[in-house]
């Protein structure tokens, strides 16, 4: 398949994602990504979905999927095809209904203390019902229908929402940060809230700020906060995106330990913590 079909059928946002590049900010239509060829603090590439185009304004380079993909490694043209050739090729209007994603409506009636019966069992069952206190409860109108979860906030305002049934987020998605003393000189990550809730049950009076991913995708916005930090604990799932996650960390930092040994044989921590027997 020549340059020109390639340009038209494979979707920019697919091509940015195999590279595990994802929007700091999006409207559905376009986004804005950090830079292809250096580190920023404010993104600068500005990708149109529909024209499946992107644009950096910091130097002013056009960007295609091509030419996306020559940037990230460092190939030719016939590489980059070679690369591009693994996509399913749809067609083009079928990709851009995929990559056109909006915010689901929702609306949230009410955030309170855990009360529901429900949320309390659901918390008894990951054995995390003592830390209650660090999440809440939401009811929400989402599509029309009434709900009900345990939320926790992210730095950007959204709630991760768990309960028996269901696992999403309203919201825009984002890490979220727990500032422990002043001037902390360490942070122990986790993947999901629910370890982290796990983590407090384990270790009561650790002085540790804390990171939670809420999605291994979220990675890109934790990199830069942890060069702040003399010592990273990584407390990550045992999973293939996991141990993806675990790996980047470590070959970009050397003050790095490695805690899923604790639980080597369970998928996360509540997992293991929910097994052992006591």
């Amino acid at each position: 398949m020549n340059c020109e079909k390639i340009k038209q059928k494979v979707g920019i946002r697919t091509v940015l994602e195999s590279f595990n590049l994802f929007p700091v900010k999006e409207n559905g239509k376009t986004a804005f990504y950090f830079a292809l060829d250096r580190e920023e603090k404010i993104p600068s590439l500005s990708v149109d979905f529909i024209k499946n185009k992107a644009f950096d304004f910091g130097t002013g380079k056009s960007y295609d999927v091509i030419s996306i993909v020559q940037q990230v490694k460092k190939c030719s043209v016939s590489e980059a095809l070679k690369y591009l050739g693994k996509f399913d090729f749809l067609i083009q209007h079928q990709k851009q209904k995929e990559e056109i994603r909006t915010q689901p409506e929702y609306r949230i009636f009410e955030i309170k203390k855990i009360q529901h019966p429900a949320l309390i069992q659901y918390l008894k069952t990951r054995k995390v019902d003592e830390q209650r206190h660090l999440v809440k409860e939401l009811h929400y109108e989402l599509k029309g229908k009434n709900y009900f979860g345990i939320g926790f906030e992210n730095n950007s305002g959204g709630f991760e929402i768990r309960n028996s049934y269901s696992k999403i987020c309203l919201g825009k998605k984002d890490v979220t940060l727990i500032l422990g003393e002043e001037n902390n000189d360490e942070i122990t990550v986790f993947e999901g809230f629910i370890d982290y809730l796990t983590f407090k049950n384990i270790e009561k009076t650790k002085n540790s700020d804390y990171l939670i991913l809420n999605s291994t995708v979220m990675l890109f916005k934790a990199m830069k906060k942890l060069n702040e930090y003399n010592k990273i604990y990584l407390f990550l799932d045992n999973d293939s995106n996991g141990n993806i996650t675990k790996d980047k960390i470590i070959m970009k930092y050397e003050n790095v330990e490695d805690c899923s040994s604790m639980y080597k044989n369970s998928k996360d921590l509540n997992e293991w913590f929910c097994q052992r027997k006591l």
